[in-house]
């Protein structure tokens, strides 16, 4: 079937470059913040059109193999609420943060993971419903492990609006993804002449959406110091090498591991900022600012990598 080859071979070519065409639409965001930033309420429609685009490329089954694997989801909240705060509180403390500041960083590691790894993750060939289930799963446990895990390290309680995050993860994610399975299992044969194209759309629409992140942050990235800006890379780096290797450890899986890095390094920084900006101050939603704009660069890094490198089959030590 030329047509699906070509497809997919100008899709793979496309999103091989997916970190310079993040980085150009971000400075043209942050030069031009006033085309970019009167899109803001199409953030949701383009998560939503991207997870169904998912969708149409997945299975019930590979949901259902991934509830057979509960060893797996245990490990990946164990990473998200044990790595990411510690993170946090350790880095701010070395670099001498205000406490206003480390307050921020940890309310970003100890929040759950964001809908933007699910994205990525399909971008870097990782295990799709995995990552939706590991999404699902942090958001709601955070209704106790955030506020808990914010007052054991800056000793101030913040309440979650955990059914909210619920409500919109089941809009944005789960029904989106729920329709695209169902599509793909009854007309699956006909869908797959442009099933190579999804990757692009998704990348187009995540560009997208990180261009309007940064121009809606374009004062908090004025804002911000050096230090904080190395606070935050530290931070997410962090993540997503230790979600990589102690996932790679637990599961001797690549596209577990590679799923695992980006769960628990991207993170759902909005919140962040929610509950920073509410119960804190001003200052303390930098971190999540500067957060939610850099990890999807490095989120589109990884997966331009990835994506030219095939996971091998569970059990094979390849590394990817």
């Amino acid at each position: 079937m030329p047509s699906a080859v070509g497809s997919a071979r100008t899709a793979s070519a496309v999103t091989a470059l997916f970190p310079l065409w993040a980085l150009l639409g971000s400075v043209l965001a942050y030069v031009r913040p006033e085309w970019l930033a009167p899109l803001k309420p199409a953030i949701v429609p383009l998560l939503g059109v991207v997870m169904l685009g998912m969708g149409l490329t997945l299975t019930w089954r590979e949901f259902a193999a991934v509830w057979r694997r509960p060893q797996q989801v245990g490990l990946g909240m164990a990473l998200q609420f044990g790595v990411m705060p510690l993170a946090a509180w350790a880095i701010g403390t070395v670099l001498g943060l205000p406490a206003a500041l480390i307050a921020g960083l940890v309310l970003v590691g100890a929040s759950p993971g964001g809908t933007a790894s699910n994205v990525v993750c399909y971008l870097a060939r990782g295990d799709v419903a995995l990552s939706i289930t590991l999404t699902a799963a942090s958001t709601l446990l955070a209704v106790v492990a955030t506020p808990l895990i914010t007052w054991l390290y800056v000793g101030q309680q913040v309440p979650v609006p955990v059914w909210d995050m619920l409500l919109s993860i089941l809009k944005i994610v789960l029904l989106p993804v729920a329709l695209g399975v169902a599509v793909n299992t009854w007309l699956g044969a006909r869908i797959a002449p442009v099933q190579g194209v999804f990757p692009l759309l998704s990348m187009a629409a995540i560009l997208l959406i990180i261009a309007i992140i940064v121009a809606l942050n374009v004062d908090n990235i004025a804002a911000a110091g050096w230090v904080v800006a190395l606070a935050v890379v530290l931070h997410n780096g962090i993540g997503l090498g230790a979600g990589y290797a102690l996932g790679w450890l637990g599961t001797r899986d690549v596209r577990s591991a590679r799923t695992l890095a980006i769960e628990v390094g991207m993170q759902n920084s909005g919140l962040a900022v929610a509950l920073a900006v509410q119960y804190f101050s001003a200052a303390a939603a930098i971190p999540g600012a500067l957060f939610s704009i850099w990890h999807n660069l490095s989120g589109s890094a990884l997966a331009a990598f990835w994506s030219r490198r095939a996971p091998p089959r569970p059990g094979y030590p390849t590394k990817g």
